[in-house]
This record gives structure tokens, C-alpha cells and sequence, in this order.
């Protein structure tokens, strides 16, 4: 193998260990981190929880005692750039110095204030060889949540929605089933990847969904609803039992003594829009949030261009009528299917450029 392709071997490998902690480091990104000596891996960790060891720290950590003596002459693959700033952390530069680390190997810049380039400038300057954008499309994607929630201000989107195949996502009449098995299970997998998940006021009466991960190990993320006409009953199975549920009203409201405990109000000024609504989130740490619907809210995220991934999903069946799919999903970027359900997988336009 050339050297390149070996760093993508290893670079694979500290991208993989990154996705196992999916859902838990908010609002951190997803980081492995692999150690190696003379094509032997010797030591990998991944950042497992906010505030939790970085995985330089615990790729380092597992190095059996017996091969301490290697780190020096080993190459450190990290699917970030090493922070350089003091946080509930010591900085990874500091220990990557510290351990004598001739080279380090990264996919992609960690945006964060105060990093940024810096890390890369720090160990540069200490006589540290550094290898950066090894696989660096794989390494921004990882990274995509953290970056748009720093550089923006405001939580990754991913719009969530699943139609008939005559285009309709549902019936005035009530709920109807749009997916399957198979399908559930995905859907619950992209809750637990999310701190969020948005729907609209109509979609909320109509479906009365619970929202909740239940198909997939993992946390459940924070229900959100605008409310703006108190139109929602806290005996809809949105209130029952956690997680906590965010329902954003025009004025403050103190929870009335009907509703549970979970239940918070958030005040959003008239006329914010979807950008306030973000911004809001935001502010409140909310780093990722998933819409799934109904049409006139993804329909509004669509026009406004504030979202980030779509998943499209329709099935073999015919409903004949009902509330019609918002349009504008183009040249999806991934296609699969899961028994009868087809999916399209989209990114917006600004990645691509």
C-alpha cells in the first residue's frame, strides 16, 4: 500500500470508533483516535460523552503498559483536530507533547473558537509533523453537527418524511401508517442521534405521536412543539411519561398545575420565525434537531433554506387522497430501500459547492 491508502486504513478505523458514541457527545462532535506503531495498532479510544476523556486521551490510556515505551515513535490518526483551549479538559496538544508524539494524522479543523488551526499550529511549532485532510469529507461529516451549531449559532437540521406513493404524507381523518417495520427502527435510530425533535401543532393533534426512542438503544431526544393558540392537551401521549417536552408559546406561561412536571415553556418573541425558533434551541444547548413534519413546517424549512440533511422515505402504498408532500427535495445524494419503504437521503446544496 502507498502511504496514503495506509493512512486512510487507519484513518477508517478512528472514523468508525467516532460513530459509537453517535447521540451521546452533544454538544461536542463524534472523535476517534487511533495509535499506531509500524502498522500495529497499540492503543484507540473514542470521546465517549461530553465531558467525558477526549480520545486522544483514551487511545493513549490504552496502551498496554508493556508497550508505554512505543508511544513516542508512534502515529496518532484523529478524526479532529486536537484542542488547544482549556475546557472541562486539559488540552490534547498539551498531552500529544507531553507523550512525545512525533506525528499526528487528522481527517478535518476542528471550528471551534479558540482551536481552529491552532492545534495544528501548536504542535507544528513543538516539531510535531502534521498530516491533515486524510479522508476529509468523511471527517467533516462527522464533525458537521458541532461546526454548524458553533459557526451559526443555531442546531443541524434533519427534515424527517415519509409519503405514500401517490405523494401524501397523511390523512385530515387521522394517522396513517407510512412505514414499516424495518423502518421504525431506523427512524428511532436518527432520534437517538439528535437532542431534538420538532414537529408542528397540526401534526401533534392528528397523529398524537409519542416521539420517543423506543426501537433503539440509546436516549429519547427533547419533544418540541410551538403552541402559539393553546391548542395542545397535556392528555396527549406527547405528555406522558419523559422525555421533557419543550412547548414554545408568544407568551410566558407558567405551567399550569394540569400538566406534568417534563413539560417547559419557552417564550418565543412574534414573528421570530424558524430562525428564531433555531436560535432559541440554541441558546438552550441544542445542538441537532430532527423535523418530522407535518408538510407545512418541512415545506417552511424548505423555503427558508435553514436545514442541513432530508431523509425522504415512501412506500408501495396508495391512499388516494390526504395531505399532499411538500415539494422541492432534488438529486438525492444515497438511495436504499428497506423491504417496501424506499428511502432518498439529501444534503443541502451548500455542501456540494
Amino acid at each position: 500500500m502507498t502511504m496514503q491508502e495506509i493512512h486512510e486504513t487507519y484513518m477508517r478505523r478512528a472514523l468508525d470508533l467516532a460513530r459509537l458514541a453517535e447521540g451521546d457527545t452533544s454538544p461536542n462532535p463524534g472523535v476517534g483516535a487511533v495509535l499506531v506503531h509500524q502498522d500495529r495498532i497499540i492503543g484507540e479510544g473514542y470521546h465517549a460523552a461530553h465531558g467525558q476523556p477526549h480520545a486522544e486521551v483514551q487511545a493513549i490510556r490504552a496502551v498496554h503498559p508493556e508497550l508505554q515505551g512505543l508511544i513516542p515513535h508512534a502515529t496518532l490518526y484523529v478524526t479532529l483536530e486536537p484542542c488547544c483551549v482549556h475546557g472541562r479538559t486539559p488540552p490534547c496538544t498539551d498531552l500529544i507533547l507531553a507523550n512525545r508524539i512525533r506525528r499526528v494524522v487528522i481527517s478535518c479543523i476542528d471550528q471551534s473558537p479558540g482551536v481552529n488551526g491552532k492545534g495544528l499550529d501548536i504542535l507544528r511549532s513543538n516539531g510535531v509533523e502534521v498530516i491533515t485532510d486524510v479522508l476529509v469529507d468523511q471527517g467533516n461529516y462527522q464533525a458537521q453537527i458541532r461546526n454548524t451549531f458553533i459557526t451559526e449559532g443555531r442546531p443541524y437540521v434533519i427534515l424527517k418524511l415519509a409519503m405514500s406513493r401517490d405523494g401524501y404524507i397523511g390523512q385530515e381523518s387521522g394517522q396513517v401508517n407510512l412505514s414499516n417495520p424495518p423502518s421504525w427502527r431506523m427512524v428511532h435510530r436518527l432520534r437517538n442521534r439528535v437532542d431534538g425533535i420538532l414537529i408542528g401543532t397540526r401534526t401533534a393533534l392528528l397523529d398524537d405521536p409519542r416521539l420517543t426512542n423506543r426501537l433503539f438503544w440509546g436516549k429519547s431526544p427533547i419533544r418540541i412543539i410551538p403552541d402559539f393558540h393553546g391548542r395542545l392537551d397535556p392528555k396527549q401521549a406527547l405528555f406522558q411519561g419523559p422525555p421533557e417536552t419543550w412547548i414554545l408559546r408568544h407568551e410566558p406561561t407558567d405551567s399550569p398545575e394540569n400538566w406534568p412536571g417534563h413539560v417547559k415553556w419557552k417564550t418565543l418573541p412574534e414573528g421570530a420565525g424558524l430562525a428564531g425558533i433555531l436560535s432559541l434551541l440554541a441558546r438552550d444547548g441544542l445542538s441537532s434537531i430532527l423535523v418530522e413534519g407535518g408538510a407545512t413546517l418541512i415545506q417552511s424549512f424548505l423555503e427558508s433554506g435553514i436545514w442541513d440533511e432530508a431523509i425522504l422515505s415512501s412506500t408501495d402504498q396508495f391512499i388516494g387522497e390526504g395531505i399532499p408532500a411538500p415539494g422541492g427535495f432534488t438529486n438525492p445524494e444515497d438511495r436504499f430501500h428497506l423491504g417496501t419503504n424506499e428511502f432518498n437521503w439529501f444534503r443541502h446544496p451548500r455542501y456540494s459547492s
